[in-house]
């Protein structure tokens, strides 16, 4: 239900407050129900080598689990094989994770889905920065070039696979990406790295920092930019430039500071601005631009939560957030079609904020029964001209729990839900999940899992008024149609409905020890079926989506690593067997385009397999080939070669290491215009550490 103007300014009034006081959090946040103190907790939230005896998993419910009794099956990227295998951009991370697909629709703006169902916008997954929801919000998608987030600073990914709106809610439809920072705690001192290759790709990073008893900083500074791709077509199929680069800018700042045995204070905040370029002749012909209408990107985020532990077996968490997107993207156009010729100034500029609070209690009744269980809030402000014809706000409210119960050693129960109230189509849902996990011996389990989600439409599927006000006419002649929308609009119907699904799961997780060495596996099975699904086509002249398409999926993953010390290997394979049909009215339009628009990312074969070697005098090489048999257009075939060279010394560390990409396709695979003259790509990287 709407909240009145009064309760907002008495939130956005807690929140100032809280940003001078609290700290974000993320899904690390529940270490202390481990019984450790306050200070120890902080060790243990930011310390991962827990893969003996099974690795622990803390975002699928937001309590710290065992992989054994996880409901659900959960991918751990640690941040340290990003880097090893010289992962240049995050959303290449997800080429790692069975099941996820990524590619670029139309440009260079990334887009990342799990099972292929996704649109031009990645509307279906819960994507979190530390616990901070990071998508979009009037169009739920994810600008992966903008996100606030630098390689070097991350510890970890998780992913859940599968849906997981029991613990986050209406949009974690598919899955949840929770990206984990360091603690500040771990980058005392300085550090430098950049990285150049083709392209134009660069990264530059610096940060430095500092720790005593009571708090911990760190300073970080990024920036970030690529050409693009090399050219694109014509409608007679001869090449042309394409400008399709950005160049992006990040600050940010992250602390701790420990209060006393039982009260801990966190924040974050970060800065972001910069250039994402866009080609004219993306706009369309009939809009007849003048210029190449870039975007200026100006972003910022303060986040904050205040911990509290009163007991061993007992924490409690409230977390505050605020975030803006700003989007300036204006151009000259002189259309075409028209009875008179003129030209004018047009512009797709937005604004965009988020307001969110989530307050969360973790209980350990023993340890067999824990729970945890928390409220949330969220208010979703936008205003653009263009694509509202105004302003607007959206508004959620959710209440969440799990309970996790083991009544005997050999099988571990989960039960959790998510009650959420939704101004987008004035209604509530329940998301509930129920898993059992089988202990089949000491490293290997058995699950069983039954979940159900929806997903509402965002702001723009559901209320867009979209059209074009001219401004700055020539000749002035026509100055009378100063202000007016000019050429065609479309507004939205305002009668969607939630997309609905309901997944079935089972997997089943081991460790087996190999001499020195580690085996892990996980392998999946599900049987998905998708309601609801709005599809269709997002365009100011042609306006087609509808709760229209119901999709059937079942198919097999599997995840496997080998570690010794000096050695890593790692393998993912996934089969998608899926079926779609068209639901909606009856239309004079071909119903399968419905179907292939939210199949554009879905293969039926993927995966990826890598290998990383230490050698002496600590020179290193990691291997990877990533592999899909087939998106819209063709395969995507890849092979990465990273060699590194690093020195170790008591004041001082660095690294030297080149990077070469080789695509074994020539068709770009989703997109006609993504062109890459040269199927060979090098880059190379230096690190500095003090």
């Amino acid at each position: 239900m709407p909240v009145s103007r009064s309760h907002t300014i008495k939130l956005h009034s807690l929140l100032v407050i809280g940003c001078f006081s609290l700290s974000p959090v993320s899904a690390s946040d529940n270490s202390s129900e481990d019984g450790l103190n306050l200070s120890d907790a902080f060790e243990a939230d930011y310390s991962f080598l827990l893969e003996e005896p099974v690795p622990e998993v803390l975002s699928t419910t937001k309590l710290r689990q065992p992989k054994s009794r996880v409901p659900g099956t959960t991918t751990v990227i640690r941040g340290s094989l990003i880097r090893d295998l010289g992962i240049l951009n995050l959303e290449e991370v997800f080429r790692l994770v069975p099941g996820m697909t990524v590619g670029y629709i139309g440009s260079n703006s990334p887009v990342t889905s799990y099972h292929g169902t996704v649109a031009y916008e990645q509307r279906r997954l819960q994507i979190q920065i530390d616990g901070r929801t990071a998508y979009q919000p009037s169009l739920s998608d994810v600008d992966w070039n903008s996100m606030p987030v630098a390689i070097e600073n991350i510890e970890r990914i998780e992913i859940s696979r599968g849906p997981n709106a029991a613990a986050y809610g209406i949009n974690a439809f598919l899955g949840t990406i929770n990206i984990i920072t360091k603690s500040p705690a771990d980058t005392e001192g300085g550090e430098f790295h950049a990285a150049y290759g083709s392209r134009g790709y660069k990264r530059l990073f610096g940060s430095t920092g500092n720790t005593s008893d009571n708090y911990d900083w760190r300073l970080s500074y990024q920036r970030r930019g690529s050409d693009g791709f090399d050219f694109q077509y014509d409608d007679d199929r001869n090449e042309l430039p394409f400008n399709d680069g950005y160049a992006l800018n990040f600050f940010s700042y992250d602390s701790v500071a420990a209060i006393n045995a039982h009260n801990a204070l966190d924040f974050r905040a970060g800065v972001t601005d910069g250039v994402d370029k866009d080609d004219r002749r993306r706009i369309g012909e009939a809009f007849g631009a003048q210029n190449d209408p870039d975007v200026d990107v100006r972003d910022y985020y303060l986040q904050a939560t205040w911990r509290y532990t009163p007991s061993e077996s007992h924490f409690l968490h409230l977390m505050s957030s605020y975030q803006s997107y700003g989007r300036t993207q204006e151009w000259r156009t002189c259309p075409t079609g028209f009875p008179i010729e003129f030209c004018a100034d047009v512009d797709q500029n937005r604004d965009e904020s988020r307001l969110e609070f989530e307050l969360q209690d973790t209980l350990i009744i023993n340890p067999d029964l824990r729970i945890v269980s928390g409220l949330g809030y969220r208010e979703d402000n936008f205003e653009s001209d263009t694509f509202f014809n105004g302003k607007g706000a959206n508004y959620q409210s959710r209440v969440f729990g799990n309970v996790e119960y083991t009544p005997v050693n050999w099988v571990t129960f989960n039960a959790g839900a998510n009650w959420e109230t939704t101004t987008t189509i004035d209604d509530s849902f329940l998301s509930p999940r129920v898993a059992a996990n089988f202990q089949l011996t000491d490293h290997q389990t058995l699950r069983f899992v039954y979940s159900e989600a929806v997903r509402t439409p965002d702001a723009f599927e559901q209320n867009a008024d979209w059209g074009y006000r001219a401004t700055n006419i020539s000749p002035e002649d026509f100055a009378f149609l100063n202000g007016q929308r000019l050429g065609p609009t479309v507004q939205g119907s305002g009668d969607l409905t939630e997309e609905q699904i309901v997944s079935r799961e089972i997997s089943y997780f081991a460790q087996f020890r190999m001499g020195s060495g580690l085996l892990t596996t996980e392998v999946k099975y599900f049987n998905d079926e998708l309601r609801d699904v709005i599809a269709g086509v997002l365009n100011v002249d042609e306006w087609t989506i509808g709760n229209n398409v119901a999709l059937d999926q079942q198919g097999v993953e599997l995840e496997a690593s080998l570690e010794y010390p000096d050695t890593q290997l790692r393998l993912t394979y996934a089969y998608l067997d899926q079926d779609g049909r068209y639901t909606g009215p009856p239309t004079d339009q071909e119903t399968d385009l419905f179907l292939r628009l939210e199949s554009r990312l879905s293969a039926k074969h993927s995966g990826s397999i890598a290998w990383i070697q230490q050698y002496a005098w600590d020179l290193s090489s990691a291997t990877a080939f990533y592999y899909v048999d087939e998106f819209a257009r063709g395969p995507f075939k890849r092979a990465d070669l990273r060699l590194a060279k690093s020195v170790y010394s008591p004041r001082l560390n660095y690294n030297v290491a080149l990077i070469f990409q080789h695509y074994f396709h020539d068709t770009p695979p989703v997109s006609d215009d993504n062109n890459i003259r040269d199927p060979n790509q090098v880059f190379i990287e230096a690190g500095l550490k003090f």
